[in-house]
């Protein structure tokens, strides 16, 4: 396999995993339009959870989600309900920027008291195999990671797409004021919707921690990442946000395999915002985006 294929492959398992972690970020601002700068923060803490389940209880990181999850849902509706609810709805945006910054900065703080800066790995007993494909060697646990990233991201679909709380977020998305109308209550929609935008971003953790190593401080420049991924996928557009995310895992990864001429592989994260910034030139509302925002 030449170096190219491989970097290709590698930077697609990659983005499923970026497509899991920028998918809650999508639904927290196509239902709230809230800014969640605290997306990377919470994708650490679910990174550190399954870390302490892995080493403590012997949970694969894999298994772990079912316990995750559902921790940080609850964790999220109670920050949904207690932050982010009493924000005036004019000026939510900005304001969520703030108030989940301040959040972001208080799981860093934590994290750093209960375990320190050092950087962690979750080394599980299949981390260093590799399975060959075309005459290249593919990590099994980007496989693993990757497939599961992608398991989640069905399940999202099918809620929004073939559930009445799906239907109710859709409608509160695209017509707040006609969907309470009809009887959905905004507030509920918005404090599950939150929470379930949380959960995943824990899942994702579990997965990243498996990937990458990490420590408190790993979350800047996961929400630089996925920052971009949405921006660049459009606004509120879930779909946008996997094929950002895939598309920004394969330049990274080429860039990263130096296979690009008069191109160090140092400038391979530059690759994230170049392509940001060529987009958005040709077509300010990104990939999939509307504009007029609010469409899942």
């Amino acid at each position: 396999m030449s170096l190219f294929v491989q970097a290709c492959i590698l930077g697609l398992l990659t983005g499923g995993v970026y497509a899991l972690m920028a998918s809650g970020l999508t639904l927290a601002f196509g239902i709230m339009k809230v800014i969640n700068v605290s997306q990377g923060a919470m994708i650490i803490l679910g990174a550190y959870l399954s870390y302490t389940a892995f080493n403590t209880y012997h949970i694969d990181p894999f298994l772990s989600v079912v316990i995750v999850g559902p921790l940080v849902f609850l964790l999220g509706t109670v920050v949904q309900y207690v932050f982010l609810r009493p924000l005036h709805r004019h000026d939510r945006e900005s304001l969520s920027l703030l108030v989940t910054w301040a959040l972001a900065l208080g799981i860093e703080g934590v994290l750093s008291v209960i375990y320190s800066t050092t950087y962690r790995s979750t080394i599980t007993s299949y981390a260093d195999k590799s399975w060959r494909f075309l005459g290249g060697q593919i990590p099994v646990v980007r496989v693993y990671a990757f497939a599961m990233s992608f398991v989640v991201l069905g399940a999202l679909y099918i809620m929004l797409w073939r559930t009445r709380f799906g239907r109710a977020v859709r409608g509160t998305v695209q017509n707040p004021t006609s969907a309470a109308l009809l009887g959905v209550d905004s507030r509920w929609v918005s404090a599950v919707g939150f929470g379930v935008s949380i959960s995943t971003a824990a899942i994702a953790g579990a997965v990243f921690g498996i990937v990458f190593p990490f420590n408190p401080g790993s979350h800047y420049d996961l929400i630089s990442r996925l920052l971009t991924i949405i921006v660049l996928g459009g606004m509120g557009s879930l779909g946008g946000a996997v094929v950002a995310a895939l598309l920004m895992g394969v330049i990274e990864s080429v860039l990263a395999a130096g296979v690009v001429p008069f191109i160090a592989p140092i400038w391979a994260p530059m690759g994230f915002f170049v392509v940001l910034i060529v987009i958005l030139v040709l077509r300010p509302q990104g990939l999939f985006g509307v504009r007029e925002r609010g469409q899942l």
